[in-house]
């Protein structure tokens, strides 16, 4: 299986769901979500055949090291995007989409560029030196 943003966005959800809760349902992450049932069960299917979630006989749902794996990066990719956009003054909603809509196309090396080039932009405008 390819993976698709879809499928990253459902890791990404089993992460902060299984942050706030102390087992991940499907119930749970349609409500995240908003989806019906039926369509988080085909994709949960999916992800447990690609090896990225496991689901035990309670049907509770977590990662599997490769499934933590992408949801951490996409996460914290998520994270420092809609922060550094809110800081420069995007507002909040609008940055919290553009964040979920970068977090899947940037590569590693870009991403770690862009929070390079954030840190530094931190430092001269967010935080000017005392004269």
């Amino acid at each position: 299986m390819k993976m698709q943003e879809s499928a990253q966005d459902y890791l990404e959800s089993i992460l902060i769901l299984s942050e706030q809760k102390d087992y991940v349902r499907a119930t749970d992450i349609c409500n995240y979500f908003g989806y019906a049932r039926a369509t988080v069960s085909v994709f949960m299917k999916q992800l447990k055949e690609n090896g990225y979630v496991n689901i035990d006989e309670h049907n509770h749902i977590t990662l599997t090291d490769s499934g933590l794996a992408i949801a951490k990066q996409m996460y914290e990719r998520h994270k420092f995007l809609s922060n550094a956009f809110k800081k420069m003054g995007v507002p909040e909603d609008i940055a919290t989409r553009d964040a979920c809509r970068m977090e899947h196309y940037v590569s590693s090396e870009t991403f770690e560029a862009i929070k390079k080039a954030y840190a530094l932009y931190e430092d001269k405008v967010l935080r000017p030196s005392e004269p």
